[in-house]
């Protein structure tokens, strides 16, 4: 991976952890992931219009990735039902470079170099040691557990398929754009049956955090489509997840949080992981 899009892929995990941040505080986790979803219509939209039209070639891929998409917010939503955010975040997001990495080497035939693979293998367990340094007791319930995991399966299903579509459409903003936008209105109806109304306070009273918070993620995940047609899919997709680190640097500087050894040593596991992706090239 080329100095250049290391610094684009960091660029899109800092923006993440910045959408990530603005909605933390909100305890109404489905008010705030339907800001975020519903938040990328406009921009995606502005994308249909400027962005060259995918191949046809990408539609099973932009149907798929959308789908991926939706499975990966139902799914996040329900693991927050029984594990806090600080435990199962770290554990779903932790495990998707790890899959990915696996899934591209086994089925796909990537090929990784060994200090690419260490790289990987460190920034996914760096990731997924954040959770253990929660208090509570949130993972120790198996289906906080298994859905933190499921949800880490989809985060890398829609990674595998967004990077290959990508590729495919010969446009990463035009297929990025479409997929957003049927994501966003599959989740806007499922929103209408199961919380009616919600759809219209998210316009009305939440419009500053939907546009803000939409924005970001959209602009985030666009730059990582992007970085998918030009650098192995693995290592743009284990680059992406250090997003985490960033949100708990926001968190420490701007809330005040407290640093403790542990939460210290997980960042420095995930940050070497980069350090070695940087020394490989």
């Amino acid at each position: 991976m080329s100095p250049s899009v290391m610094i684009v892929v960091l660029l899109a995990a800092l923006l993440h952890a910045s959408w990530n941040f603005l909605v933390k505080r909100t305890e109404d986790k489905f008010l705030s992931m339907s800001s975020v979803v519903l938040g990328h219509m406009p921009f995606a939209v502005a994308a249909l219009l400027y962005a060259p039209l995918p191949k046809i070639e990408a539609l099973p891929y932009i149907l798929g990735g959308a789908a991926l998409h939706v499975g990966y917010q139902l799914f996040l939503l329900s693991a927050y039902r029984f594990g806090d955010l600080g435990q199962v975040y770290p554990l779903a997001r932790g495990a998707a470079p790890l899959i990915v990495a696996g899934v591209s080497i086994l089925f796909l035939g990537s090929s990784l170099g060994r200090l690419e693979l260490v790289a990987v293998a460190v920034i996914g367990i760096g990731i997924m040691s954040l959770a253990a340094v929660h208090p509570g007791d949130g993972l120790r319930d198996r289906r906080a557990a298994t859905l933190a995991l499921a949800t880490g399966g989809f985060i890398a299903a829609y990674s595998l398929v967004d990077g290959l579509g990508a590729r495919e459409a010969g446009t990463a903003l035009g297929f990025y754009g479409w997929l957003s936008a049927i994501n966003g209105v599959i989740f806007g109806v499922i929103i209408r049956v199961v919380r009616p109304g919600l759809v219209g306070r998210v316009v009305r009273h939440h419009w500053r955090l939907t546009l803000a918070g939409g924005g970001a993620s959209f602009f985030a995940y666009a730059m990582v489509t992007w970085a998918f047609t030009v650098a192995p899919i693995p290592l743009v997709t284990a680059l992406r997840e250090t997003s985490i680190v960033f949100a708990l640097m926001l968190s420490v500087l701007v809330l005040k949080e407290r640093l403790n050894v542990m939460k210290a040593l997980a960042t420095a596991a995930t940050l070497f992981g980069v350090i070695l992706l940087r020394i490989n090239r």
